[in-house]
């Protein structure tokens, strides 16, 4: 390994006082969606500040602004920077990590208190909301400067912080602040950053780490069909218009069942897999099976596993997320809604971008909505979005993380391409002009936004042990060239 022996038994003797700092975590219910939680997220950012203010780091909490939900002026959870480290002969490693949580409830279907962290020694897993997204992550690198701080080890890279409470409430305010920060070159917090290194992603499986190098971006809408004034019986059916039928024509005119989005021009510009790129996705250990097992059925659209992958991350997606407006409690009730709403969303992939996508979503419903003929009205609103990311992954970070995760797991990693989003990974890339890479800590079953979220007990502490040596390596490969 080419961190020090001591660091290494540090992170072995203090497992037992690194899982008492994490359930010390999960109790803090942080959900950044749920107003009545706000005060939580604002504590959650506090206690972070100062547990990183014990081993040596200047932090500064940044305020993000205030927001209006549910009649209240709410303030927005600040943005925590922190900065350790100053030579210029060093390299400097920009660390990202969130400290706010999906909602979450015993009723949900938990088998245990999901803010408190439930440690099964016999399984070697802990479970909580929060513990591996992004929790875990987050604490892991507080092992790796508790451990330097205590030893007396100089850490062999310059470290910058920058921890959110806001990303599971679209990072409010984030993009600005670092497009602030680095705006203010030498005086800002973000001077002399050479790479970022994000731990809020997963193994594709259990088995094997990976290195992530690209990430789906995204593009959320919700389509409202409304009429008649108010709910109407339905003994009126059959003489007016009725706003769910027509949702529900215009929804079921989006995707087709074998995931085909049917939007025109959706798939323009999409370049088509290299064999330098298709021989990555072979070379990924991942399966059908492994796919069905996440997903809980044998229901994949194909049998062919690069297809399944290459769906997964590397071409858009469409899916249907709800209908509001309409009943949906137990039993019968004969109505007919006045005012119903679909969401729906795209994963999208370079060179796509949410503004080009909307031009073609909003002008296919549209004329989709205007064949119907109806006396209904319509609109559709772009709700949210970001735009995909694609690292390079011959950069000397990607190299770091791989003899890291060499050296920790015994593994060559996976390179893949994740599925979902993060979109402030792409507004470090191009505000800061470096290196982004995701180094995951767990593994792809640990059940991110779901119930009985978990963290393996060993990728807690071996993702401690591979943070530190990522750092070292950074240092070695800066050494060599």
């Amino acid at each position: 390994m080419s961190g020090p022996k001591q660091f290494y038994d540090y992170v072995d003797a203090n497992q037992d006082s690194f899982i008492q700092r994490l359930s010390e975590a999960v109790a803090i219910p942080s959900v950044s969606t749920d107003p009545a939680r706000r005060d939580d997220v604002h504590r959650m950012g506090s206690w972070l500040e100062s547990q990183l203010n014990k081993y040596g780091v200047t932090t500064r909490a940044v305020p993000l602004g205030q927001q209006e939900l549910e009649g209240k002026v709410l303030e927005y959870p600040p943005a925590i920077l922190g900065r350790i480290g100053d030579d210029l002969s060093k390299k400097t490693v920009l660390i990202y990590g969130h400290f706010d949580v999906q909602p979450a409830d015993k009723s949900d279907g938990w088998n245990t208190e999901p803010f408190q962290l439930h440690v099964d020694r016999e399984s070697g897993k802990m479970y909580g909301r929060g513990s591996t997204d992004d929790k875990g992550p987050v604490l892991g690198w507080l092992n790796v400067l508790e451990a330097h701080h205590t030893l007396g080890l100089e850490l062999p890279i310059n470290l910058r912080f920058c921890f959110e409470g806001l990303e599971e409430d679209g990072s409010q305010g984030l993009d600005e602040l670092i497009a602030t920060e680095v705006a203010k070159g030498v005086e800002g917090w973000f001077h002399g950053v050479d790479c970022v290194c994000i731990s809020d992603n997963y193994w594709l499986n259990t088995r094997t780490p990976c290195l992530t190098y690209g990430l789906r971006g995204i593009a959320y809408y919700q389509v409202v069909v409304s009429g008649p004034a108010s709910d109407l019986h339905s003994g009126l059916g059959g003489s007016i218009y009725e706003p769910m039928t027509t949702l529900i024509l215009l929804l079921g005119k989006l995707v087709s069942v074998e995931g085909r989005i049917l939007i025109p021009g959706i798939y323009d510009g999409i370049a088509a897999a290299d064999s330098s790129e298709l021989q990555k996705y072979q070379d990924i250990d991942f399966s059908v099976a492994d796919l069905e097992k996440i997903a809980g059925a044998p229901i994949a659209l194909s049998e062919d596993r690069v297809t399944v992958m290459m769906g997964r991350t590397r071409e858009p997606s469409l899916s249907l997320h709800g209908i509001e407006g309409a009943y949906s409690g137990a039993g019968g009730k004969t109505v007919i809604p006045s005012t119903v709403s679909g969401k729906f969303s795209l994963r999208l992939v370079p060179p796509q971008t949410p503004e080009d996508i909307t031009k073609k979503v909003l002008s296919y419903i549209e004329a989709e909505f205007a064949k119907l003929n109806t006396k209904l009205k319509m609109k559709v609103e772009l709700l949210g979005g970001g735009n995909p990311w694609v690292a390079d992954t011959k950069h000397w970070n990607y190299e770091a993380a791989q003899r890291a995760t060499e050296a920790i797991w015994g593994q060559t990693p996976n390179y893949t391409r994740e599925g979902g989003s993060i979109p402030v990974t792409l507004t470090f890339a191009q505000n800061l002009g470096v290196n982004v890479l995701l180094l995951p800590m767990g593994r792809g079953d640990d059940g991110a936004h779901s119930t009985n979220e978990k963290l393996d007990i060993s990728n807690f502490i071996n993702g401690t042990k591979l943070l530190g040596t990522y750092l070292y390596e950074v240092a070695n490969i800066s050494a060599q060239k």
